[in-house]
């Protein structure tokens, strides 16, 4: 039996070879920006065929590497076995408990939507389509993360398959090291099954979009950074720019807040005295509805995005983001940050403390290799009008094309790092999108 008959009889879920109808599509990710010139396409049933896969790996000299969606894909899967983990979806709440498991390939707007008939959420972020695993094991920044911390503060369990192709429960106590590495350090130590977390009551949920002619950038500029100033970590607020074609160029406020209408209405007056309002989406929501606030795109997109961290938000910062010309990126977003995001707490994993007050995010089409470039350089250019002000690392979910796990870990986290995949992966069976 040959090496790829080998793998088919070994798992009960599809597999997909370069030749075999559907091969080509199995192999992209969600950001088709990337290519993934890989080996093969498992699409496991469950975890069982994970081990499998990783086990027949491990024997064949090749790599694994575990994608739901391939939001967070990367170049560098060369060669190795695509382990698609999409069917792994299941959900279960336990109210009573306030937790939630959720398989490899749940997404969180199926999670929301279970927790939110007990008055409960979950730390997600603006999309329900990504995947709860990946966006946890890249540590998670959600709406709430102001108020409870990163997502993979709340993890409380992994079910992961190791090197070897075992099936193990992984916490705080059955091994400290590997559930410290989980929490943000990425999928390059073990591949999920699923995952077990927190899940936090909602008293309330206010949140939504508020969009003007880009001619009021510098005024809402201003009240943002009202806002921000005095922000409790219940609110979390994101400043934006959009830019495409056939639209007219906006400024927008995104705002999400874990309280009543009335006290959000009141910690965002400084947004209601400007005039020429576009749109005003803000309203009472479901947490089952929070992917609403910003409407990101459910279909695949070749896309180039670059983020950075900032120290600080000043005049000039925002006349560079808001008050120059930006094609051929699409969109300009500001988050803040702070709350207990900077909290130094002693438990907390490899995802570390988030000092920086605000993040900034661009994002552009890479619809050709020629405008991909152009927006990439524009990106460069603006990060580098910035000076100062850019933290000079990135946040490890957001890296991309070109960056590394180096971008985002200080040094003696990367160096911890390290030590537990040479542990417990020496032989780099399992690879993650950024590998340590």
């Amino acid at each position: 039996m040959g090496v790829d008959s080998e793998l088919r009889a070994a798992v009960s879920g599809r597999v997909l070879l370069p030749g075999d109808d559907g091969f080509g599509e199995a192999t992209r990710p969600w950001n088709r920006a990337v290519a993934q010139p890989v080996a093969a396409v498992v699409e496991a049933a469950d975890a069982d065929d994970v081990a499998a896969v990783v086990r027949h790996a491990r024997r064949t000299g090749r790599a694994v590497s575990a994608q739901a969606t391939g939001h967070g894909a990367a170049p560098g899967a060369d060669g190795v076995i695509l382990l698609r983990t999409g069917r792994l979806d299941e959900v279960e709440v336990r109210p009573e408990r306030r937790l939630a498991r959720a398989g490899a390939g749940a997404s969180w707007g199926r999670v929301l939507a279970a927790a939110s008939p007990y008055g409960l959420t979950g730390l997600a972020g603006s999309s329900p389509i990504v995947s709860v695993t990946g966006y946890t094991l890249g540590g998670g920044l959600s709406w709430f993360g102001r108020r409870y911390g990163w997502a993979a503060d709340a993890v409380t369990a992994f079910e992961v398959v190791d090197a070897a192709g075992e099936r193990h429960r992984v916490t705080g106590e059955s091994d400290p090291e590997l559930f410290w590495a989980l929490r943000g350090g990425g999928g390059d130590f073990a591949i999920v099954t699923a995952v077990e977390f927190e899940l936090h009551p909602v008293p309330g949920l206010y949140g939504g979009r508020v969009a003007w002619p880009l001619a009021r950038a510098a005024e809402v500029a201003d009240a943002f950074l009202e806002i921000t100033a005095q922000a409790p970590p219940a609110l979390s607020a994101w400043l934006g720019r959009v830019n495409i074609p056939q639209a007219p160029p906006m400024v927008t406020v995104d705002v999400a807040f874990l309280g009543t209408a009335d006290e959000a209405r009141e910690l965002l007056k400084p947004l209601d005295a400007i005039g020429d309002v576009m749109a005003d989406q803000r309203r009472v929501l479901d947490p089952a509805d929070l992917g609403a606030i910003t409407n990101d795109p459910a279909d695949p997109a070749p896309l180039a995005a670059r983020t950075e961290l900032l120290t600080g938000l000043d005049a000039a910062t925002v006349r560079t983001l808001f008050g120059e010309p930006i094609d051929p990126i699409a969109a300009v977003q500001v988050r803040h940050l702070g709350g207990a995001l900077a909290d130094d707490r002693p438990d907390r994993g490899a995802c570390g403390t988030l000092a920086e007050p605000y993040l900034l995010y661009t994002l552009g089409l890479a619809v050709n290799p020629e405008v991909a470039a152009a927006v990439r350089e524009r990106q460069r250019r603006l990060v580098a009008d910035l000076g100062g002000v850019v933290a000079g690392r990135k946040p490890y979910p957001f890296l991309t094309a070109g960056e590394t796990a180096a971008d985002a870990f200080p040094a003696a986290t990367l160096d911890r790092l390290r030590q537990v995949k040479r542990t417990r992966d020496p032989d780099g069976v399992i690879r993650a999108g950024f590998p340590v």
